[in-house]
């Protein structure tokens, strides 16, 4: 059964065409090139999936196809695998430098061609899937602060410093990428509390702030549909970034390690800018305040081990913050 993506297979020897045609007709929707020249034209109208593509050819070779293919913002996300009788090392190398992603030795193998062009169709899928998510993320961090424009890029900058504190903390550099996606959501919740309470221009009420402190439920309940392991993260973040080391902060009074590390981070990096940063209702804290402020927070509300070493790295934090006042 055939499915969806389409092939472009280029060659100037239609022997080979017919042979990779026999191997992928089944599978896929074929389009052919017999030069450079045409592969480009076809690459534009078409927008293959995938192009295989021969490197010696008369007129244009391979490598300058992909060259060209890589310059056009039309067809430079388009994966290249070369297919070649070429087998040199430094023949295999220049075809990577060029942007392809793999190699196929002539005479080809079905089983290999197939396995091959599956693989990275695959890879395409999940960069698909990953650019999606985080399109998501991004705006559902910003759906949380919709009705709070004070923050301004409150969200960002709070995100970077989390990941540059998870790092410092010992988690791999693909947590805490994972973790600076996550937290700028930490709000979502905030889209189910009513307007008169999100921009009281006052001290909420007993009640009032009752209502408030379920957004971290709401989030919860938002984003913990969801099984992509950014968003299972930025769930446990909604629902626990208001807990506090001491048992006292909500929603279930975790205390300690009991209240999930990610969460921990995030409320480090978001007392820090919310002291550091200029609001409507305030200006920015001189830096020794902050820091004073926060060891008085160490042990109470904010994790002590995990103050320490935001402490430590206080140089990249202000690095990243001068980033955001250029």
């Amino acid at each position: 059964m055939k499915d969806q993506h389409k092939v472009l297979l280029v060659d100037d020897e239609p022997n080979n065409l017919k042979v990779l045609q026999q191997i992928l007709k089944d599978r896929y929707e074929l389009i052919f090139a017999i030069n450079g020249e045409k592969a480009l034209t076809a690459a534009q109208q078409h927008q293959p999936d995938i192009i295989l593509l021969d490197i010696m050819m008369p007129g244009m070779d391979g490598y300058q196809v992909c060259q060209q293919l890589k310059q056009d913002p039309q067809t430079q996300a388009i994966p290249v695998i070369f297919v070649t009788a070429m087998s040199e090392i430094e023949d295999e190398a220049r075809g990577f430098d060029v942007g392809g992603v793999d190699y196929i030795q002539k005479p080809v193998s079905g089983p290999i061609v197939l396995r091959r062009v599956q693989t990275h169709l695959s890879l395409v899928r999940v960069e698909q899937l990953d650019s999606l998510a985080r399109a998501a993320i991004e705006m559902l961090g910003k759906a949380g602060h919709y009705n709070d424009p004070c923050t301004g890029d409150h969200i960002w900058r709070m995100a970077g410093y989390a990941a540059a504190l998870a790092r410092a903390a010992g988690w791999s550099p693909a947590q805490a990428d994972m973790l600076e996606l996550a937290a700028p959501t930490h709000d979502t919740g905030k889209i189910g509390i009513p307007h008169s309470i999100l921009k009281a221009p006052r001290p909420l009420e007993g009640a009032e702030w009752e209502i408030m402190k379920t957004h971290a439920e709401i989030g919860y309940d938002i984003l913990g549909k969801s099984d992509n392991p950014v968003i299972k993260m930025a769930a446990i973040i909604a629902r626990h970034h208001h807990e506090k080391w001491d048992g006292s902060g909500y929603p279930q009074g975790l205390a300690g390690e009991q209240i999930p590390e990610a969460a921990r981070i995030v409320a480090i990096a978001d007392v820090f800018d919310a002291l550091s940063s200029q609001r409507p209702y305030k200006q920015s804290w001189a830096l020794e305040k902050v820091m004073q402020t926060m060891q008085d927070m160490a042990g109470t509300h904010l994790d002590p081990h995990l103050c320490a070493i935001f402490e430590q790295i206080l140089p990249e934090i202000l690095r990243l913050k001068a980033t955001w006042e250029r």
